[in-house]
């Protein structure tokens, strides 16, 4: 037992989140919201449910990363102008919902739980902020792309509009921009115990993400907004169920992205 300790404590922060996430990864991936979006069966009352809910996540994220950036956990992982999704997420609200979108943002309980968690940890344990910012901004550069485009097709929408948050225009290779960023977070010194959290906290990440997918469908289910989308559903277009595209589609999307599918860190 203790060689095992000793073992997972010199492996890499970056593994150690994957290897301790690996079950709640898994049952991310497989809620019903996220199979019906790897299908390619996403509805516009579905997507823009789900943009609010993130609009409030990355707010929360945002401000407690902005707010604590020169932190010595945070600073090496802070990269607003590649990462930030806030704005993305703004210009997507405002093309569905109209110049007083905010007046229209409609969210689960979860997804209040999601934001006061990081309220929390940005005003007394900062350092567990780069749990929340690795899980989704990686997990959303991973599968962007390949789920914006399953967006623009299933909704027939124009270019980007309305599905910005999947692109980044910061990061001209995501591949190399990720492994950058697992090498700064590799980088950060951790006490055996603030490891401990670290990696207790992805966890945490992954659960409150599943929490809100599963209200989401809760709220379409009960407010039967759903089948008046029915119309637009059998439009849609129906994806591949290759292993390969479904590796893609793991964003986190947190989804991952939304958050968060296969989380392809």
């Amino acid at each position: 037992m203790e060689s095992m300790k000793s073992t997972a404590a010199g492996s890499d922060l970056s593994e150690q989140i994957k290897a301790a996430t690996k079950d709640s990864h898994v049952r991310a991936e497989n809620t019903q919201l996220m199979l019906n979006y790897q299908k390619g069966q996403i509805t516009q009352t579905q997507y823009k449910l789900l943009l609010c809910s993130l609009y409030e996540i990355y707010r929360a994220l945002e401000d407690e990363l902005d707010r604590n950036a020169s932190h010595p956990a945070v600073q090496p992982i802070y990269f607003p102008q590649e990462l930030a999704r806030l704005e993305s997420l703004e210009r997507d609200l405002e093309h569905f919902f109209g110049p007083h979108w905010r007046t229209r943002v409609t969210v689960p309980a979860a997804t209040h739980r999601y934001t006061q968690r990081l309220r929390e940890i940005g005003n007394n344990s900062p350092g567990l902020l780069v749990a929340h910012a690795y899980t989704r901004y990686l997990g959303d550069l991973s599968g962007g792309q390949v789920l914006g485009k399953i967006t623009q097709k299933s909704l027939g929408l124009s270019g980007n509009k309305g599905a910005q948050f999947f692109w980044f225009p910061g990061v001209t290779s995501p591949n190399r921009f990720k492994q950058m960023y697992r090498s700064r977070m590799n980088s950060i010194e951790l006490t055996e115990q603030q490891r401990q959290d670290l990696l207790d906290e992805a966890t945490t990440a992954f659960e409150l993400n599943i929490e809100v997918f599963d209200d989401l469908q809760k709220m379409l289910s009960i407010t039967g907004e759903a089948s008046s989308d029915k119309g637009n559903e059998a439009k849609s277009k129906r994806f591949s169920s290759s292993p390969v595209l479904q590796f893609a589609l793991g964003v986190g999307l947190t989804l991952a992205t939304v958050g968060m599918g296969v989380y392809a860190f």
